[in-house]
């Protein structure tokens, strides 16, 4: 191992440090590893093209950010929103619990933590102030529920994880059920004794005729999680295919089920999925560029051999790692941090 290694990971600290893209500072960091070595670019081009062409799964990562601002473009949270307000009724808070519920529906049919913010996280906000929230509680509920996005299956993050490990991604979205209804029934009991001890104002009382309403309007769009799950868990399709099959079934829905999106608005969804995208395509083969510079210096057998004298135990194992993504996530995104 040479002193070489301390490149690429100088310009990945000084890209957290100038606010650079991630992505961008991985990149400039290999190119200054393999020029002051005095190779050519032509081995961290190869593992770059190999890493991003090589792994099918990869293919749902825009087709789902697709999804998402589909959902969000043509007004479809608007309805998801309603529906939500319609099922939680007069409680004391509702609003609050309205958030997390949206959120949950969301997550089930885009898998971003940012799709959420960015789009229902704005109704939400929005709402919850006109009702007479503090505004830091309704931003904190509002970002603490869009964490679901990541958790709950059809989960971005674990698409690129099931990527880098190789694990299966049907398993990976089953295994993140549980956590995700563990995180919404915790966020539920907080919005409780918040909402009692500040005295948040009570929900509308809802008819069961508005809550029919509420229903058949956002049943288009509910139906979103349903075929996603179904197709995946009944082995009707891959992971990937479901990807597609869910962008389509929401184009079709904002095309001729809401007739909330034209042809322009379409024009901006397919930019926007293009640059998020790109975002994460240039982490994701930067990613692998490290990857070939660290086996090459043979810095992975060192790091093997700290960790056995540290780690003597699974659960110490487990607790290390766990620390070192809480670290990690509060510099950067979850994918960085993955990569």
């Amino acid at each position: 191992m040479s002193w070489y290694l301390a490149i690429p990971f100088a310009f990945l600290i000084l890209a957290f440090v100038l606010r650079m893209p991630i992505g961008l500072g991985m990149l400039v960091g290999s190119i200054a590893y393999f020029l002051a070595k005095g190779l050519s670019l032509g081995p961290m081009i190869n593992a770059m093209c190999y890493g991003l062409t090589n792994a099918y799964i990869l293919i749902a990562i825009p087709l789902f950010i697709f999804t998402a601002n589909v959902m969000n473009s043509g007004l479809i949270t608007d309805k998801i929103f309603d529906f939500a307000r319609a099922l939680i009724g007069r409680k004391h808070g509702a609003t609050g619990y309205v958030n997390i519920l949206a959120s949950l529906i969301f997550a089930g049919m885009t898998g971003s933590a940012v799709a959420d913010a960015s789009g229902l996280g704005v109704l939400e906000i929005s709402q919850m102030k006109k009702e007479g929230y503090d505004m830091p509680f309704s931003c904190a509920i509002t970002a603490a529920s869009a964490v679901i996005g990541p958790i709950f299956p059809p989960s971005i993050p674990f698409v690129i994880y099931a990527m880098i490990s190789g694990a299966s991604v049907g398993k990976l979205f089953l295994g993140g059920m549980v956590p995700a209804f563990i995180l919404c029934i915790v966020m539920g009991i907080y919005v409780y004794f918040i909402s009692k001890k500040r005295h948040y104002p009570v929900g509308d009382k809802v008819t069961f005729k508005q809550f029919a309403v509420s229903t058949a309007k956002a049943l288009p769009a509910l139906l979103t999680p349903a075929i996603l799950l179904f197709g995946i868990y009944s082995g009707v399709m891959t992971p990937t295919e479901a990807s597609a099959v869910a962008a389509a079934y929401a184009l079709i829905v904002a095309f001729l089920v809401y007739r909330t999106m034209s042809l322009k608005t379409l024009g901006r969804v397919l930019w926007n999925t293009l640059r998020t995208t790109g975002t994460i395509f240039l982490v994701i083969a930067t990613a692998y560029a490290f990857s070939y510079i660290i086996t090459s210096e043979q810095a992975s057998k060192y790091i093997v051999e700290v960790l056995t004298r540290i780690v003597h135990t699974p659960t110490m194992f487990l607790l290390l790692v766990n620390i070192l993504f809480l670290i990690l996530g509060c510099l950067v995104d979850v994918n960085v941090s993955q990569l």
